[in-house]
């Protein structure tokens, strides 16, 4: 570990990346993940839970975020687990070596075949609604199992300020509406009569989500099982699952809200979750990873349209799709480094920062302030260790960028491989390359 600040890490990391080949002309893009402030990020977490409670918190990585295997293993040497969401999220979890007991399977469409590899793992099953639950009864009835299982429910409390990721609205995908008429009686009973469901899991969003908000969710969770508990006349619920979604500060280098604050506001909002009476689980995905990784691009060109300054890159949809589509939603930093990698001085000018691909709004960023990115220069685009490189969107079968980590020191920068940059021969094969003549 190195109390380096995460900036100066990362300018480090850009110079180290040229230098030693990384990025340049034959290799114009990668992605770059700051091992320190991931494990920094995880112990956090950890440690902010572990000052507002003695129970056990089982803290799951949602995979979704970054499903990258070393990405994982990393993790899970700072005692993370992981929360899956589909049959290929929980092989990513196993090849890290992830063990059942610290995994968690959560989707709102899960097949029988995928129950039943996960109640023969051991692995916990949050079911999504009544029809999930009746496959569970079947499950269980035909063979025990070592799986914890539980039910979402959804608080239906409202949305935050970006809708797609607002899981708690009234007419939510996710879980089981609480307010719904009867659902709540529903939910009591179906506990009632099956003792084996000892888990109550809730998520109210997350980017965009207010913390405030993300706290009565969890409130609506916990009264629901001391409910349930009180009709049982006994502690079957004993896991309460408070998922994730803690929002990310795109607009600077400082995180936050922290772990440590949105602990501490459960705490105060809902001091009987901490008590020692339910064991809890988390789902943090984006918080975790997000300000640690960062995606450099070689300027292939500088142009002007219309007057104003374009700087053409390699980094565009293909690597950031929900800023491109969604610009207002999910602005993303640019920082300015010039041909050797070191942080490019002069007089900021407005100036567009575009991608690779043939579509007009294939832009990270436009009329932004930056020193003028000339012909050979790099933007570095900030915060995409979640949901960036890790999510290629394969428009104009542009190739996924090549993953390294690093960790910064006085002594210099090393870098090791996460992903290898991607073949064209494996796009060739990703597209029908091996049955060419299948359709003649």
């Amino acid at each position: 570990m190195t109390d380096t600040p995460a900036a100066a890490r990362r300018d480090q990391a850009v110079r180290a990346a040229v230098e030693q080949g990384l990025v340049g002309p034959d290799a114009p893009l990668a992605a770059l993940l700051d091992v320190t402030g991931i494990r920094l990020g995880a112990a956090a977490l950890t440690s902010a839970f572990a000052a507002v409670t003695d129970a056990p918190v089982l803290h799951a990585f949602a995979v979704k975020a970054c499903p990258l295997v070393p990405v994982l293993r990393l993790l899970a040497d700072e005692g993370l687990g992981a929360e899956v969401a589909s049959p290929g999220e929980l092989a990513l979890a196993r090849a890290a070596g992830i063990g059942p007991d610290r995994t968690v399977l959560d989707s709102p469409a899960k097949t029988p075949a995928e129950l039943r590899e996960a109640l023969a793992l051991g692995i916990a099953v949050n079911a999504d609604n009544p029809q999930e639950l009746a496959r569970l009864d079947a499950l269980v009835a035909s063979a025990a199992t070592a799986s914890p299982l539980g039910l979402r429910i959804n608080p239906q409390l409202g949305a935050g300020s970006i809708g797609a990721l607002s899981t708690a609205t009234r007419t939510s995908k996710f879980g089981v509406g609480l307010r719904d008429e009867g659902a709540r009686e529903w939910i009591v009973e179906a506990y009632a009569a099956r003792p084996w469901l000892t888990r109550l899991h809730t998520h109210a969003g997350s980017q965009g989500v207010p913390l405030a908000l993300m706290a009565e969710g969890v409130r609506a969770a916990y009264e629901l099982a001391e409910e349930v508990n009180a009709r049982v006349g006994r502690r079957q619920i004993d896991t309460v699952d408070l998922g994730g979604g803690l929002p990310v500060n795109f607009a600077s280098d400082e995180e936050s809200p922290t772990y440590e604050e949105y602990a501490r506001l459960l705490l105060a909002q809902v001091p009987g979750l901490f008590d020692g009476s339910y064991a809890l689980v988390t789902e943090f995905g984006r918080s975790l990873l997000a300000k640690h990784g960062t995606v450099l691009a070689r300027v292939e060109y500088a142009k002007t349209s219309g007057g104003r300054p374009i700087a053409v890159t390699h980094a565009g949809v293909q690597i950031a799709a929900r800023t491109v589509y969604a610009p207002a939603s999910w602005p993303l930093r640019i920082a300015a480094y010039g041909p050797k990698g070191r942080p490019k001085p002069g007089p900021p000018v407005l100036q567009d920062v575009a991608g690779p691909a043939c579509f007009a709004g294939d832009l990270l960023a436009e009329a932004r302030l930056l020193p003028r990115l000339e012909q050979g220069d790099y933007a570095a685009v900030l915060d995409t260790g979640a949901y960036y490189f890790a999510h290629h969107y394969a428009y104009n079968s542009l190739a996924r960028p090549g993953v390294y980590g690093f960790t910064a020191s006085t002594s210099g920068v090393r870098f090791a491989v996460v992903r290898p940059p991607q073949a064209l021969a494996e796009i060739v094969a990703e597209s029908g390359g091996a049955t060419p003549d299948s359709l003649l």
